[in-house]
């Protein structure tokens, strides 16, 4: 980039010149500058083109080297507790009630392996544009009532109240409902998680403008503001990241299926708290 910045001046210079001194040299020779500016102005747009590109295949090799790094330990730690637990059933160590927890263990190492690579093949089916979904209008309300429903006992098992606000006259979008529920199953497990007992979880719904606006809000530690650009991002963990708990994938899964729907998710400002807000195109 340096470099490109230098033959940039070295090309504004010879312009300078040329325009300088016009009385000062013949037809031929202004002609001349005049070519050496072009290249030199060409050269220094290729520089910075190729700097640029450069950089780009940098940002997404290091971003690449990121993910593999996260999904592999994602992965080995199951594998390695996996491996302990069947070797000591293996080698006779593990036996009576013990064999037993441990094969409860096991399955429950196997289902995480399981839902890991199942979002892994989701996100990355996404993203390639590999959807075929089925869209249809929806009412958005009943949507949102019926996992508000789903998700209410484990919310009172944490002392959390967890409510929906809806407007009376209904919300339709056009949406994939099992897509859409996935993303509101995310946000209000997360949020859930998130929120100290006595705390409340607040889903919200309406339309705006031929779009729908959906809020899931808590009164939670909110998000560090280090974290506030990266908590879509697949695999991200920060201190105070709004992580949902398993490999990081689940924010990263839910602004997919939006943006996949034409929409956008993003965090709003929450005092306290945090809200995630998202849309969808209006039914």
């Amino acid at each position: 980039m340096r470099r490109a910045v230098l033959i940039a001046l070295a090309a504004f210079l010879a312009g300078a010149a040329a325009v300088a001194v016009p009385n000062l040299m013949g037809a031929a020779q202004v002609l001349l500058v005049a070519l050496a500016v072009a290249g030199a102005a060409l050269a220094a747009a290729l520089a910075v083109r190729l700097a640029m590109e450069e950089r780009m295949r940098r940002d997404v090799e290091a971003v690449r080297r990121q993910l593999i790094a996260a999904a592999s330990h994602d992965l080995r730690t199951p594998l390695a507790s996996l491996r302990l637990l069947v070797d000591s059933i293996d080698d006779g160590v593990a036996t009576g009630e013990t064999r037993e927890r441990y094969l409860r263990e096991i399955r429950t190492h196997v289902a995480v392996l399981s839902d890991l690579i199942e979002d892994l093949f989701e996100l990355s089916r996404i993203e390639a544009g590999d959807i075929s979904w089925a869209m249809a209008q929806v009412e958005l309300g009943e949507l949102i009532g019926d996992t508000v429903a789903a998700m209410r006992a484990p919310a009172e098992q944490k002392g959390v109240r967890l409510s929906a606000e809806l407007p009376a006259s209904g919300v339709l979008a056009e949406v994939n409902a099992e897509k859409v529920q996935r993303v509101l199953f995310n946000l209000i497990q997360n949020a859930i998680r998130h929120t100290p007992a006595d705390g409340t979880v607040t889903v919200r719904a309406r339309s705006d403008h031929g779009e729908v606006e959906v809020e899931v809000a808590d009164d939670g530690e909110g998000v560090a503001a280090v974290d506030r650009d990266h908590v879509f991002d697949a695999f991200y963990r920060g201190d105070e990241a709004r992580g949902d708990g398993g490999a990081g994938l689940g924010l990263a899964i839910s602004r997919a299926i939006v943006e996949a729907h034409g929409g956008r998710i993003w965090l709003e400002d929450g005092h306290p708290g945090t809200r995630v807000r998202f849309t969808l195109a209006s039914g």
